[in-house]
């Protein structure tokens, strides 16, 4: 029906009955199989079936559901094609000048898992940086680097190609997997250590892969994934 914010809204307007009944301000716990809900008059049932979409996030766009200012947003990549009748959010954030893995739900238990940092889910990233790093720059990301808002948990770190050039030119490609999220986190890792991002990809996320899915696109979790993701973030539970 409504976002959580504008769910609140509703019920202090009084729109919002419970067996007929305005609930209380404090709030009220029901069960969905009995207890009926209505807005407005209109029966309000609990989805039934999630849906989840992978899409390959294009350059600007925006992780938000809306957007003051109007600018594109990844709800409308999916359109409504995409969203089916469904409220989808993005899981997480990817910032506009990164491109790759986002994935899109209704599903909020699987979403909160998903971002919560106790689950500690992978988020594999391939970076363009400045310069090449040395071995130094490289056991820095492994084991922590410090920011202005700590120490981050050890990264994996790859060095997928380099070009000619020393630690301060040329370019190399790097494949980095943290299992953190905080703000800008690789870019401003990658910055700590003395190399600038050239561009960033998210290629995977949990046991997800982005594989040939091209910019822009965008797809429906076949089953198979659905059930590795629930698994993934079980695991790291307990």
């Amino acid at each position: 029906m409504a976002s959580r914010r504008a769910a609140d809204e509703l019920i202090a307007s009084g729109v919002v009955r419970v067996n007929g009944e305005r609930p209380p301000a404090s709030g009220l716990l029901i069960d969905p199989d009995i207890d009926r809900v209505t807005v407005d008059g209109r029966a309000v049932k609990p989805v039934t079936r999630h849906r989840y979409l992978m899409l390959n996030k294009p350059l600007g766009v925006i992780t938000t559901a809306k957007d003051e200012s109007s600018r594109t947003t990844v709800l409308d990549i999916v359109g409504e094609e995409g969203m089916a009748g469904h409220r989808l959010f993005p899981v997480g954030r990817l910032d506009a000048d990164s491109t790759g893995l986002m994935l899109l739900t209704d599903d909020g238990d699987l979403a909160f898992r998903l971002t919560h940092p106790r689950y500690k889910v992978a988020k594999e990233y391939v970076a363009n940086v400045t310069g090449n790093p040395n071995a130094q720059d490289l056991e820095s990301l492994r084991t922590g680097v410090t920011l202005d808002d700590g120490v981050t948990a050890p990264a994996e770190v790859d060095v997928l190609r380099i070009t000619p050039g020393s630690r301060d030119s040329g370019i190399a490609e790097l494949r980095i997997v943290i299992r953190e999220g905080r703000h800008r986190q690789v870019r401003r890792m990658l910055h700590a250590v003395g190399h600038k991002v050239q561009s960033l990809r998210r290629v995977g996320f949990g046991p997800l892969k982005l594989g040939r899915l091209k910019v822009g696109g965008w797809r429906v979790l076949g089953e198979a994934e659905i059930t590795a993701v629930r698994r993934s973030v079980e695991k790291n539970s307990s």
